[in-house]
């Protein structure tokens, strides 16, 4: 929802993504996280500040799922989310 009012897709990075979650996801579930490639999303993705002045990549056109390179499921463990094997 936050996403239709903005304008924009709201990205994180792997390192910034656990924070995202605490902030904006506390307890959702469930919960899919797509990966994509930055050069695949082309000039539609510009890097912002936003929390304390950090990057964050916001994408200002149609999000695309064929364009994902994978999608895994974020599981909670009934007090924090568990980021699948191999992400930040």
């Amino acid at each position: 929802m936050v996403d239709q009012t903005d304008g924009f897709i709201h990205f994180s990075t792997a390192d910034q993504l656990a924070e995202t979650l605490s902030k904006h996801f506390s307890g959702a579930t469930p919960l899919v996280l797509l990966a994509y490639a930055v050069d695949d999303l082309g000039a539609a993705l510009k890097w912002e500040p936003s929390r304390g002045g950090a990057l964050f990549p916001h994408l200002y056109a149609p999000l695309r799922r064929d364009q994902a390179l994978w999608a895994k499921a974020i599981i909670h463990n009934g007090q924090v989310h568990v980021l699948p094997d191999g992400v930040a």
